[in-house]
């Protein structure tokens, strides 16, 4: 054991403020080369943070001003400010500032430049611009100058020099502004707050270096004793071992015996390897790697870092050895006299880390790393062998539902369920994983037999539908599930993973429940919808959305009552693009709040134009109406349009309240409050809540097409559901209009079972802008909309 301390290291601790502000050299004895040089390695460390204070106060002043100073003044301003501070974080953070041991003189007082460069372009602010601000952005101005100087002492703190330069020359201009401006003494209090600024600069700047300089001395230590430990390692090691030319142990040492909790003296003599095997020795079975040790001794050859599993008193541990074959005098071999450790504790943890890597810590099943590397192997065997195997995606249906409604510590719990029963159904044939959130997987290493494929998917879409208890909660999700088969639908596992989602999407798309099989045309749509998405995300810029507008009618009189306005879009190469391909594409790409607040502009700027007796309806999606700031985008359609609140009519659907807590009723009761009206759209194709019309104030309830189809062809319950809501919207105080009416019958049927309003191909067909305003002026004598 070595028992002499490592020697003190030579660094000694700066105390010279002189020069740590780089004026001057230091005091013989302290390695002020090295300390300089770690002054302008951390500089480089808060090079961006200076960067980013700069930034961000320059762009708060500019609007703050853009109101009271002319705008270009502000942006040459931001844009020189944009430059000096770029320059100052490029010279921090260039490759030879922040790799530096060491620095002369010179190069700490060039940081002095840039604290002056910045101070420079700052100092236009309080000496051009100050004098034009009035009221709370004078204020806002020089409550940034201040927050500038404070975030900047903190960000050049372990270059004071350059802290000093800042802060002197700023501090200076921000006084001179104050004194012409006839306040002397913020000028005198602006020249004290940046003194005090100064003295904690360097206050700061000596401790900081003072720890830097303490990690010089303790890295130079760690050095010293890494090297000790090196040649402390070659000599000895936790404990020494020795056998003769017949493998049996010689002067075994007493850390050794202590290790296999035995005396010394009972070891010497007894053979290694079965010292080492424990209880397995009589049977046979040991371990592999004692094998390949016997391979070792053998071979009579040198070995280091061997690691070998070993049986004391029944528990299996593991150990590290090294050793040397020794030789007499005359060269001939005596035995082997060696090094070990034991690392089980080492091992372990490397396991759990291995484990941790490739299993789900939530279910305990393999996660996407494993899973992709069972696919790749069982794509390899199948290549080798000329057999299939394959790869099916599991998606839950309504689990989000759980999450938003009982939260993610019951949806976890629910996901732990959902792994046992996946377990339940794998043979030594599948390996299932979880890929993350709600998505799981299996991989299927023989699907030759199709039907049996299949058989797996109905049945693990079956027993994910059963109900869960959970927490005292009953539980109902789904599944969806895609499947994909190589190499038929993938050479390789990117591509059958691919196939696989897919096919997944497509059961998705058909409500869920069910499982599809990849085919080459999914391929095709996946990359026609790619196609439509990028177009879809220029289609606003490119002019080529448009609206057309459906009449609404009063059943009774025939009159025209207003319109809803129905999005188109007429791509120059695709043509007319259907609505039913697009909107759900907007949705899913989060495209859909700014289509949807361009049709609200659009719509109310037209309407204002027709007669003060017609309304304007407006679809709105849910995602519109779960962001608190769309109530701004109403009014501001309302009040650049001129329109009458009472004149526009929101159509939402009863998905809306699907999400709990978004504050989705909070708005839909701001936009009430504005004069708007409501409509419910859709009501009885959804969940039919009446819970809903009790949470807002709607005007309409909308009958679905279906109903009224139904209703004209005789159907009873149609007719029954119809008169029902009617009844309940007279009740409520709400009005009731028929989507899809077609026919003359149809008319009838619904003027006869009470509806107010309806809408449909009977009265005229969504029409272009121009026939909608003939149409609409028309309607001040009364002419009926009827086409």
């Amino acid at each position: 054991m070595v028992k002499s301390d490592p020697p003190t290291p030579p660094v000694r601790l700066p105390v010279d403020r002189l020069a740590l502000l780089g004026l001057r050299d230091g005091a013989d004895g302290c390695d002020w080369a090295r300390i300089r040089g770690s002054q302008l390695s951390t500089g480089g460390h808060f090079a961006m943070p200076l960067l980013a204070a700069n930034a961000l106060c320059a762009g708060v002043l500019v609007a703050l001003l853009s109101g009271q100073v002319p705008l270009w003044q502000l942006l040459a301003w931001a844009s020189a400010v944009a430059a000096a501070a770029l320059v100052v974080a490029f010279r921090r953070l260039s490759s030879g500032n922040r790799t530096l041991v060491t620095a002369t003189l010179g190069m700490v007082r060039g940081t002095a430049l840039d604290g002056l460069l910045l101070a420079l372009v700052w100092s236009l602010m309080p000496l051009v611009f100050a004098g034009q601000a009035r009221g709370d952005a004078a204020l806002g101005l020089w409550m940034t100058l201040v927050i500038l100087m404070t975030a900047s002492t903190v960000a050049i703190v372990s270059l004071p020099l350059a802290g000093i330069a800042f802060l002197a020359t700023l501090g200076s201009s921000m006084a001179l502004s104050l004194a012409l401006s006839g306040h002397p003494s913020l000028a005198l209090a602006a020249l004290v707050f940046a003194a005090l600024l100064g003295v904690i600069c360097v206050g700061r700047a000596r401790a900081l270096i003072l720890v830097r300089a303490q990690d010089l001395a303790l890295a130079e230590r760690d050095e010293t004793v890494s090297l000790l430990l090196r040649e402390f390692e070659e000599s000895t090691a936790d404990w020494l071992w020795e056998i003769d030319a017949q493998r049996r142990i010689v002067r075994a040492s007493a850390r050794f015996g202590l290790t296999l909790g035995r005396e010394p003296a009972q070891l010497d003599g007894l053979p290694l390897l079965q010292v080492l095997a424990g209880t397995d020795w009589e049977s046979g079975n040991v371990a592999p790697t004692l094998r390949t040790l016997a391979d070792k001794l053998k071979a009579r050859e040198a070995f280091r870092d061997l690691l070998v599993q070993v049986d004391i008193a029944g528990e299996k541990r593991w150990w590290q050895l090294a050793a040397n074959p020794r030789h007499d005098e005359g060269g001939a071999f005596v035995g082997f006299r060696g090094v070990g450790s034991d690392v089980t504790e080492a091992r372990q943890s490397t396991d759990r880390i291995a484990r941790m890597a490739r299993y789900d810590t939530l279910t305990g099943l393999p996660n996407r790393l494993l899973i992709n590397e069972a696919l790749g192997h069982a794509m390899s065997e199948a290549d080798k062998w000329g057999s299939r195997c394959a790869f099916m995606m599991i998606d839950l249906d309504r689990f989000k539902a759980v999450n938003d409604t009982l939260g993610h510590p019951v949806g976890d719990r629910l996901l732990g369920r959902v792994s046992e029963r996946l377990r339940e159904m794998m043979t030594d044939n599948e390996i299932i994983g979880r890929l993350g959130g709600d998505e799981f997987a299996v991989v299927v290493r023989d699907a030759r037999d199709t039907e049996r494929l299949e058989t797996l998917a109905r049945t693990i879409i079956a027993k994910l539908s059963r109900p869960y208890e959970v927490d005292q909660h009953t539980l109902y999700i789904g599944a969806s599930v895609g499947l994909a088969v190589g190499p038929r639908d993938g050479r390789t596992a990117e591509m059958l993973v691919r196939s696989a989602d897919l096919a997944l999407y497509r059961s998705k798309d058909a409500g869920g429940g069910v499982f599809h099989s990849y085919e080459p045309q999914l391929h095709v749509a996946a990359e026609e919808r790619r196609i439509l998405e990028i177009a879809l995300r220029s289609a606003l810029q490119n002019d080529e959305l448009h609206l057309n507008f459906q009449p609404v009618v009063d059943t009774a009189a025939g009159s025209l009552t207003g319109f809803e306005a129905l999005l188109r879009w007429t791509h120059p190469d695709f043509g007319p693009v259907s609505p039913s391909k697009f909107i759900p594409l907007a949705e899913d790409a989060r495209l859909i709040a700014p289509i949807g607040e361009w049709v609200l502009r659009r719509a109310c700027a037209e309407a204002a134009h027709w007669d003060e007796s017609i309304r304007i309806a407006v679809n709105v999606s849910s995602e519109q109406l779960h962001n608190p700031a769309f109530v701004s985008v109403v009014a501001q359609a309302l009040g650049q349009s001129g329109l009458r609140p009472e004149r526009l009519e929101l159509e939402v659907t009863e998905s809306v309240f699907l999400r709990e807590g978004t504050g989705a009723v909070r708005v839909l009761e701001q936009i009430l409050e504005l004069g708007c009206r409501l409509s419910l759209d859709d009501f009885g194709t959804g969940y039919s809540s009446l819970g809903y019309l009790s949470r807002t104030r709607f005007s309409t309830i909308k009958i679905d097409r279906s109903f009224v189809q139904a209703a004209a062809n005789g159907g009873r319950e149609a007719t029954a559901i119809i008169r029902a809501v009617v009844a309940l919207a007279d009740s409520l105080g709400m009005t009731t209009t028929a989507e899809g009416v077609e026919t003359e019958d149809e008319h009838r049927v619904v003027g006869a079972l009470g509806c107010g309003k309806a809408q449909g191909f009977y009265f005229g067909r969504p029409l272009p802008l121009n026939e909608a305003r003939t149409l609409a002026t028309n309607s001040k004598g009364g002419n009926s909309a009827a086409a």
